[in-house]
């Protein structure tokens, strides 16, 4: 019995709510007096939960020629009650949480001084799917040009390809350097494998056929794209320390982003064209 108690305290019912639930189910019709005895609680807080007990629908009250009793109704139909209620509760907070936050939203950062609207830098921590959304929605608001340097680990996403081969029809332009590696993952119909040399040709060359000038170099590359020459967004990778450690820095600061172009300016200039990369080393290393 102690333990259904606690069940039913568990599910929101009071101390008193549980035994008193508990004394009506065992008795058919039953007085007030009955109760209290059979929930050995005072029959003054029994009248309070059998008044409560009535409003909810969870019990019948009746009328007798001395005194009211009390016949609790299916437990069926008690469950599709408070389950009808939860819901219904949830649904209305869940619909005033929407409205509030709608309101909220314009306020997000909308008071700025000169100086953070100067130099506005975001940090997104750990291994989770937010920061790819984030830097989709980056990428969807690009207009002219991204500049995107990577030391790949997975090949390909279809979302992030399906935007580029946009923003290139729509006359964009987008330059690539990507760090000569074996150590990715490749996206096939049969699931991800283990990348070679090969694989990153075959895919950086499927790149240029819809347009992206692509580079690769063969030292360490930094992961970073840098959008319009106003955004810059940095991965930062340390396989040393584990993925919920990782982070992605966004900056947005026109004199910075122009600095990191030089960067990508330099990495690109030291880089190979797809064509210059197989004929000096994928030949030699007989791949």
């Amino acid at each position: 019995m102690n333990e259904l108690i606690s069940k039913l305290k568990a599910s929101g019912f009071t101390e008193y709510e549980s035994k008193v639930f508990l004394a009506l189910l065992q008795g058919k019709l039953m007085s007030a007096s009955e109760i209290a005895e059979s929930a050995r609680i005072i029959r003054t807080d029994v009248y309070k939960i059998l008044r409560a007990f009535v409003k909810k629908g969870f019990c019948n009250e009746i009328e007798t020629n001395t005194i009211l009793k009390y016949e609790i109704i299916d437990p069926d139909i008690i469950f599709d009650k408070i389950e009808h209620r939860i819901n219904f509760e949830k649904e209305n907070e869940v619909k005033s949480l929407k409205e509030i936050f709608k309101e909220l939203k314009p306020l997000y950062k909308s008071k700025y001084s000169e100086d953070e609207k100067e130099l506005n830098v975001e940090l997104i921590r750990g291994y989770n799917q937010h920061r790819e959304v984030k830097f989709i929605k980056i990428f969807k608001n690009a207009k002219k040009e991204v500049l995107f340097m990577t030391k790949p680990e997975y090949l390909v996403s279809d979302e992030v390809d399906g935007i580029a081969v946009k923003f290139i029809k729509n006359g964009g332009v987008i330059k690539s350097v990507y760090q000569a590696s074996d150590d990715f993952k490749l996206k096939t119909k049969e699931g991800w494998k283990q990348g070679t040399l090969e694989d990153l040709i075959k895919t950086v060359t499927g790149f240029e056929k819809y347009g992206e000038q692509v580079r690769i170099n063969n030292s360490t590359v930094p992961n970073i794209t840098i959008f319009d020459r106003q955004t810059v967004y940095i991965n930062v990778i340390d396989k040393t320390v584990p993925k919920h450690n990782e982070a992605d820095i966004i900056t947005r600061n026109k004199p910075f982003a122009e600095s990191m172009v030089t960067v990508f300016d330099a990495f690109w200039e030291k880089s190979f064209s797809v064509n210059e990369f197989k004929k000096k080393f994928i030949k030699k290393e007989n791949i």
